[in-house]
């Protein structure tokens, strides 16, 4: 292996919070049951669908038919609709809620909101299983993903706003002046539903951006909120690789750097981001380690 000198910078916050470690343990705890069928990707980590792949644990999708699944069925932490919910219901089949504590707040944002007679606007992406929980109750809510969807959100007197839990803060917070700016005759009502691990995150990356040239994100490749770290590190100018594991590492990404970060999603296993680390030793004579190191939600 080629070695380069480096200093290794661990973010102060990173890593798996507390919604995605809770799923993954009551998850763990049907191993044992005759049959466990999780609704989607339970967190976007492939080492994690490994784990269940080979513990026997299937997969379904959240609206196939639910009469083809039975036994354990397990509803993942990004949520669901509470009419999914209901229909999965059944005597022949054990529901496991794992929906992060989070999430269900901004359920309940969103409801309370409807019934106090608000428009329902979502900020989030269109497609992320969260965003479809989220309106799965309410057909009338607009996602709104970027600044171009703004036009779609009707005139109407009452505009109630929250968030996808994963999205970016600023970004957030930038949409809701610019749609308040677009409705100045609506009473617009946001509720900040980014959570707090997003937003610790979020503030872990940018420190990294003032100190490092070379910035390793890990998380899974369809990790909403890993991707939002990456662009956040970008928009600093500064070098970004997004890995899942240690061993997508290359050394010779490390020529000519000389302080490399390292910090990780929501959805990734501290385990994974020590043997990162330690890969990441390897590769260089000395490092520095944060005094930053622990996991904090």
């Amino acid at each position: 292996m080629e070695i380069h000198k480096f200093n290794i910078h661990l973010a102060s916050h990173f890593g798996m919070c507390f919604g995605v470690r809770d799923a993954i343990k009551s998850t763990r705890k049907t191993f044992d049951d005759e049959k466990v069928t999780v609704l989607g990707q339970l967190v976007h980590n492939p080492i994690v669908d490994e784990e269940l792949k080979d513990n026997g644990v299937q997969q379904a999708e959240l609206h196939e038919p639910v009469n083809r699944v039975k036994g354990t069925v397990v509803i993942t932490a990004h949520g669901a609709s509470n009419k999914d919910k209901e229909a999965w219901k059944s005597k022949d089949r054990k529901i496991i809620d794992t929906t992060c504590p989070l999430v269900y707040k901004a359920h309940q944002a969103l409801e309370g909101l409807v019934d106090s007679g608000y428009f329902p606007v979502v900020i989030g992406k269109k497609e992320h299983v969260e965003v479809r929980g989220l309106i799965g109750d309410f057909p009338q809510a607009l996602v709104v993903e970027n600044e171009n969807d703004i036009s779609n959100i009707p005139n109407v007197k009452k505009i109630g706003i929250v968030s996808q839990t994963t999205q970016r803060i600023d970004r957030v917070e930038l949409i809701v002046n610019r749609i308040r700016s677009s409705k100045r005759k609506s009473d617009v009502k946001f509720i900040d539903t980014v959570c707090a691990p997003t937003k610790n995150r979020q503030l872990s990356a940018r420190n990294l951006s003032e100190i490092c040239d070379l910035v390793i994100v890990v998380g899974g490749a369809n990790s909403n909120n890993t991707i939002q770290l990456v662009n956040t590190i970008k928009e600093f100018g500064v070098h970004t690789i997004h890995i899942q594991r240690s061993s997508d590492l290359d050394p010779d990404w490390f020529e000519g750097f000389h302080e490399v970060g390292l910090t990780a999603g929501t959805s990734t296993l501290k385990e994974t981001v020590m043997e990162v680390h330690g890969e990441l030793e390897k590769i260089s004579h000395g490092h520095h380690f944060n005094e930053l190191e622990k996991l904090v939600c």
